[in-house]
């Protein structure tokens, strides 16, 4: 039987091939509170237009209503590629407790892959975890990344 942690990261997987089927980067988000799903996400920039419509904001606004609380202090958070800065700064500011993430970013992350948010001195810093699903979270995205190269050609 697969870990909670796969199960959840398997659900952010399914979230980010929807947004790869809409032409979106393909990262998906799932937020958890106990063992119930309270936010999910996927990416939405080109369909929004709006730079700020990533997978964790989507899951994190998500939760933030179904919870009626900004505050997810109780909540861990799944999605298929590492945090960049904004949203590492979204998931302090919203005091997630634990993130787990698939793909680790070396262009963008700011939880290992550039820099590491997590480690600096803000208050309720969550726990990190990498590499949950990350080969098939790194195909995902190779797999987007080269049809989109292919079609450009």
């Amino acid at each position: 039987m697969p870990q909670k942690q796969e199960v959840y990261m398997r659900q952010a997987l399914e979230l980010a091939r929807e947004a790869a089927a809409a032409g979106e980067v393909p990262v998906g988000c799932v937020i958890v509170r106990g063992d119930v799903v309270v936010g999910r996400g996927r990416n939405r920039r080109e369909e929004k237009r709006a730079t700020a419509s990533h997978a964790e904001m989507e899951a994190i606004a998500q939760a933030n209503e179904t919870l009626g609380t900004w505050r997810l202090d109780e909540c861990e958070l799944y999605v298929t590629l590492e945090p960049c800065p904004m949203c590492a700064g979204a998931i302090l500011n919203a005091r997630v407790r634990r993130v787990w993430y698939g793909a680790r970013d070396p262009a963008m992350g700011a939880c290992g892959g550039v820099t590491n948010l997590f480690m600096e001195d803000f208050p309720n810093r969550p726990a990190l975890v990498g590499g949950i699903l990350g080969e098939e979270c790194r195909q995902e995205l190779a797999s987007f990344f080269a049809a989109l190269r292919e079609k450009k050609s």
